[in-house]
């Protein structure tokens, strides 16, 4: 499917045969009908044999002049702004090709080189010639707006193609960026825990192992399911509760149907390490965390609260996007999501900090 999305637009030989040969065709038909219904001098016997000689001898003039154009011209002449050039040498290569055209016609097919014009045409005349000359550009104009026209589409097929690719790439980033702070957090609930000697550090290292896996292996399509990415929260949520011990309450609800839903990977659990990072662990003594998640039809409305640090100096630098891991999971729900699948509310006050997103799950 990529192979044929990434040339879509490319033209081949076998396009360019077939264009041509339709092309042909058609004019071939419709002169031939034409002179069919009119009477012309030395035309009327065979006027669809008269027709097909007349575009046989027109049609490589025809190519000529547009693949110069197109290929040639336009490229080094009007594309470089080069525009009384390119207009001077256009159309003297027009008159160069009616003159080619007139002869072939006058001696190989008729010595009556134009029977449908006013008037009998045995001399290479004004009228002939500005007629012609029409007539040869109406062609290249027709096949150069066919060119430009796939030129563009294949440009914007490719800018597309590239912005896709950015953000694909800046969401990998992103993902990168949030990761380790798991990593940290746990290693160093398992340091304190084994220099305590705890017998709880073969559940850590558990939980630990667990969380990797689901980073490492579990992250890298564009959407996870809803029960593994909770899953992931609750491992997490674990660890914390080991750690924190009697100073922690965690008061986390889930309601409705989580089964055959999709979220974009770690957007909730960006928030609950955001909330421990600023309200568990700036802040002493016992603190409660409560998280809620709700699935109404295709949507998830999940809710988080933590208290405010209350130590002064976290105080000064805690701001309402909470540093790098908030400002990072608004990039990912912007880079991941249409403005119209999700909304993400952001408060604080003097107590309380509290995220409030709603997210397209289905």
């Amino acid at each position: 499917m990529d192979f044929i999305s990434n040339h879509l637009y490319k033209v081949s030989l076998k396009h360019h045969i077939l264009f041509w040969l339709g092309y042909f065709t058609l004019n071939t038909l419709r002169w031939g009908s034409y002179f069919n219904d009119v009477s012309f001098e030395g035309v009327l016997e065979f006027p669809y044999w008269y027709s097909l000689k007349t575009n046989t001898l027109g049609f490589p003039i025809h190519m000529i002049l547009c693949y110069l154009n197109i290929y040639v011209l336009m490229p080094k002449l009007a594309f470089k702004k080069k525009y009384v050039s390119y207009i001077v040498i256009m159309l003297s290569a027009i008159f160069i090709m009616v003159v080619v055209k007139f002869n072939l016609t006058y001696f190989m097919v008729n010595q009556n080189v134009w029977p449908e014009g006013p008037a009998t045409i045995t001399n290479l005349s004004l009228n002939y010639t500005i007629d012609m000359m029409f007539g040869e550009l109406y062609v290249v104009t027709f096949v150069t707006a066919i060119k430009i026209t796939l030129d563009f589409l294949e440009e914007h097929k490719r800018v597309a193609d590239l912005e896709k690719t950015q953000l694909e790439t800046e969401l990998l980033f992103l993902k990168t960026q949030i990761s380790p702070h798991f990593f940290f957090n746990t290693l160093n609930n398992i340091y304190s825990l084994s220099v305590e000697k705890s017998k709880k550090t073969p559940k850590i290292i558990l939980k630990l192992a667990e969380l990797m896996r689901y980073l490492l292996y579990e992250t890298k399509n564009k959407r996870q399911s809803l029960e593994a990415e909770i899953l992931c929260i609750q491992n997490y949520l674990d660890l914390e509760r080991v750690r924190h011990n009697d100073q922690l309450e965690i008061d986390m609800s889930i309601s409705g149907d989580i089964s055959d839903k999709e979220i974009a990977p770690i957007i909730l659990l960006s928030f609950i390490e955001n909330a421990f990072k600023h309200g568990v662990h700036k802040n002493i003594g016992e603190v409660k965390i409560e998280i809620d998640l709700s699935i109404k039809e295709d949507f998830l409305y999940f809710t988080i609260s933590n208290p405010m640090p209350v130590i002064t100096e976290y105080q000064e630098t805690f701001s309402e996007s909470s540093g790098i891991g908030l400002e990072n999971v608004k990039k990912r729900l912007a880079l991941g999501y249409e403005k119209n699948d999700y909304k993400l509310d952001i408060k604080s006050d003097d107590d309380m900090f509290v995220v409030k997103l709603k997210i397209k799950v289905s």
